[in-house]
C-alpha cells in the first residue's frame, strides 16, 4: 500500500466535497446508502462556506472538520477563509474552530441546532518552554448552537483576541484557556448552565448572559448585564460588574429554515438590559431574506460591483476571502447591514479609506477584517462625516465583532483604523491591532498612530482590545463617551524615548480622553507594557501614564489595572497618580472621579 501525504490528503477530501455544485434534482434524488452525498456540502455562498444538515452521513462531515482543522490550526497569517454551516438538527460530533474559521448554527434560536459533543477551539502553542499558551489564537468565533459536552467533560474556547463565543446554549462546563497564557475574550449574550471561568487567564469580558458560576481569571474581568455574575472583588481578584448593559443591539446573523430558505436576522435595540436576548424565543426584530443582499465573492466582484449594490438598496453579505478595494465601499441608505461569514477580509489599496458610513440611521457592520494597505489610509473604518450633526438614539450605527490590522499578514499602513464621528454609535466588540509579529512590525514599516478616534457624541463601546499603536491607542474627542472593557498592550519596541514621547512626556497614553470633553465613563481597563528589544534601550523605555483624562465632574474611571512585563515599565497609572508599574508587576487603581 503506498502511503498520502497529509496535504495530498487534504486537497482531496475538500476538493471532492466543495468542487460539486448543488442542483434541485441531485437535491429531490434518493441515494444509495454506501453512496456518500458529498455533493451537499456546496453552498450558494461559495466553495468556503460548507452547508451541513443532520441527514448527512457523520462520518463524512467528520472527516472534513478533521482535514480543515489540520490545514488551518497553525495558519495565523494565512488567506484561506471558512464558514461552517450548520442547519436546524442534532449533530453528534465535534466542532473544533481554527484561524480564520467561523462555525455558525442557522437556526432561528441556539437550540434549533444542537451538537451534542464539543463546539470548541483547541489548538496550543508552546513556546518559551510554557506549553499550552493560547495567545495567539486569534480570529475564530462561534455562533447560535446548543452544546450538550458529553460524559461530563469540561469544554474549551481557549482563545486570546477576536474569537467571540457569541449566541451559546452550553449545557455544561467551559473554560476559555487550558491552563496556561490566554489574552480573550468575549462571551456575550449566551447561557453556559455550568461553571464558566479561566485558569490563569489575562482578560475576559462577558456581556449579557446567564452562567451557572464563574472561576478563575488573573488581570482583569467585566460583567455586563450577566445573570449569575461573581461577586466585584476588586482588587483581590479584579472585577467589575455592570447590572444592566445600559443600550445594545446583538450582532445580525444568518438563518435558515426549509420554507422560506436563508435570511439575515436583524435584533432589535434593548436598554438596560441582562441576560440574553433570546432565552424566551421571542426575541424581536427584523428577518431579511437572502435576496436583498448583494452576495460578494473574492474571485468575482470589486469595490465597483459591491458599491453598485449598495447604491441600488441592496445589504452585502461578504463570503470568505480576501478583498482588495481601490475605492472607499460606502454606504449611503440607511439600515444598511454589511455582514460577513467566515472572516471576510478587505484590503484598501491606494491609501482609500476601505468603508465608510453616510450620517444616517440603522447601518450595523458585523463580521469582517480590515488590513492595511501598502500606501497610508486616512482611516480603515470611517463612521460618519467629520462634520456630523445627525442624532439617532433610537435607530443607530452598531458595529459587531470588527478586526483591523496594520502589519501581520500583509505589510501596511493607516494612521487610524477606526474613526467614529457620527453620534450614538455601539460598538460590539473590536480588535485594533497594530503587529507585533508577522511582517511590517518594524518603527517605521506599519506606521499607524491611533486604533481608534472617536470625534461622535453617545458612543458606547463593549469590548474595546486596541494594542501597539505608536501614538494614543484610544483617543476620545466626544461627548457622554462610555467604554465597558478595555484591553490594550502598548507598542512593543520604541526606539527611545527621544523618539516616543508626548510633549516631553514618556510615551503615549494608552487612553486619552481629550482636555476639553466635559463627560466620560469607563468600566474596566486592562493596561500593559511589555517593552523589548536592545535591553540598553528597552529597560529605559517607559510610560508616563497608563491613562489621562480631564478633571472634570463628569469624568469618572472605575477599575484600571496595568501589568508591566519584560523591561521597563509604567509610571503612573491614571493623571499622574497610582503606584509605578514596574517590571514582573501587577497594580489596580480603584476609581477616578473629576472634581473641577
Amino acid at each position: 500500500m503506498h502511503s498520502i501525504s497529509f496535504s495530498s490528503y487534504l486537497f482531496i477530501a475538500l476538493a471532492s466535497i466543495l468542487s460539486l455544485s448543488i442542483t434541485t434534482s441531485c437535491s429531490n434524488s434518493k441515494k444509495d446508502n454506501n453512496e456518500l452525498d458529498t455533493f451537499q456540502y456546496a453552498s450558494i455562498f461559495g466553495k468556503n462556506v460548507l452547508v451541513f444538515d443532520d441527514s448527512m452521513d457523520l462520518d463524512s462531515i467528520k472527516m472534513v472538520l478533521q482535514a480543515l482543522h489540520e490545514q488551518q490550526k497553525y495558519n495565523e497569517f494565512g488567506s484561506e477563509r471558512y464558514a461552517l454551516l450548520f442547519k436546524p438538527g442534532t449533530y453528534n460530533l465535534d466542532v473544533t474552530v481554527d484561524y480564520y474559521v467561523q462555525a455558525i448554527g442557522l437556526g432561528r434560536y441556539p437550540e434549533d441546532v444542537t451538537i451534542n459533543g464539543a463546539v470548541q477551539s483547541i489548538t496550543t502553542t508552546s513556546s518559551n518552554n510554557v506549553p499550552n499558551k493560547v495567545t495567539t489564537m486569534f480570529w475564530r468565533g462561534a455562533e447560535n448552537f446548543k452544546v450538550v459536552p458529553q460524559d461530563g467533560k469540561m469544554m474549551y474556547w481557549a482563545v486570546s483576541q477576536a474569537a467571540p463565543y457569541r449566541r451559546m446554549h452550553v449545557v455544561g462546563d467551559i473554560n476559555f484557556d487550558k491552563g496556561s497564557w490566554a489574552s480573550g475574550g468575549v462571551l456575550a449574550n449566551s447561557i453556559v448552565e455550568g461553571r464558566a471561568g479561566l485558569t490563569s487567564g489575562q482578560q475576559w469580558m462577558t456581556r449579557n448572559s446567564r452562567i451557572g458560576s464563574w472561576e478563575g481569571g488573573n488581570w482583569n474581568r467585566v460583567f455586563i448585564g450577566v445573570e449569575g455574575a461573581p461577586n466585584d472583588r476588586w482588587p483581590d481578584q479584579p472585577t467589575t460588574i455592570i447590572d444592566k448593559t445600559p443600550v445594545v443591539r446583538e450582532k445580525p446573523f444568518l438563518t435558515y429554515n426549509e420554507s422560506v430558505g436563508y435570511s439575515v436576522f436583524v435584533p432589535v435595540l434593548r436598554r438596560e438590559s441582562s441576560g440574553p436576548s433570546w432565552v424566551n424565543r421571542d426575541e424581536k426584530g427584523e428577518l431579511i431574506p437572502i435576496t436583498s443582499f448583494h452576495i460578494a465573492y473574492p474571485d468575482k466582484d470589486n469595490a465597483s460591483s459591491i458599491n453598485q449594490a449598495l447604491s441600488d438598496g441592496k445589504h452585502i453579505l461578504f463570503t470568505p476571502g480576501i478583498y482588495e478595494i481601490n475605492e472607499t465601499l460606502t454606504i449611503t441608505k440607511p439600515n444598511t447591514v454589511i455582514l460577513g461569514l467566515g472572516l471576510p477580509t478587505l484590503i484598501p489599496l491606494y491609501g482609500k479609506v476601505a468603508i465608510a458610513t453616510n450620517d444616517i440611521s440603522g447601518v450595523k457592520l458585523a463580521g469582517f477584517m480590515v488590513d492595511a494597505g501598502p500606501e497610508l489610509s486616512p482611516t480603515l473604518i470611517q463612521i460618519g462625516s467629520e462634520d456630523t450633526q445627525a442624532n439617532y438614539p433610537d435607530n443607530p450605527i452598531s458595529l459587531h465583532d470588527i478586526y483591523c490590522r496594520v502589519g501581520g499578514a500583509v505589510v501596511g499602513q493607516s494612521k487610524t483604523t477606526v474613526t467614529i464621528n457620527s453620534n450614538y454609535v455601539i460598538g460590539d466588540h473590536f480588535w485594533l491591532w497594530r503587529a507585533d509579529h508577522g511582517v511590517g512590525t518594524g518603527w517605521k514599516d506599519g506606521q499607524n498612530k491611533h486604533g481608534l478616534v472617536v470625534n461622535g457624541h453617545h458612543v458606547t463601546i463593549y469590548g474595546l482590545f486596541n494594542e501597539h499603536f505608536q501614538g494614543y491607542q484610544t483617543l476620545w474627542n466626544g461627548e457622554h463617551g462610555r467604554t465597558y472593557f478595555y484591553q490594550s498592550e502598548i507598542p512593543y519596541h520604541p526606539p527611545s524615548i527621544e523618539v516616543w514621547n508626548d510633549n516631553g512626556k514618556p510615551g503615549y497614553a494608552s487612553y486619552k480622553v481629550a482636555n476639553n470633553v466635559q463627560n466620560h465613563e469607563a468600566y474596566g481597563l486592562g493596561i500593559y507594557s511589555f517593552f523589548s528589544g536592545e535591553p540598553t534601550v528597552s529597560n529605559n523605555v517607559r510610560l508616563e501614564n497608563a491613562m489621562e483624562v480631564p478633571n472634570h465632574t463628569g469624568i469618572d474611571i472605575r477599575h484600571i489595572s496595568t501589568f508591566a512585563g519584560r523591561n521597563g515599565g509604567i509610571n503612573h497609572i491614571i493623571n499622574g497618580l497610582g503606584e509605578s508599574t514596574n517590571s514582573g508587576e501587577l497594580k489596580h487603581y480603584d476609581r477616578f472621579q473629576g472634581e473641577n
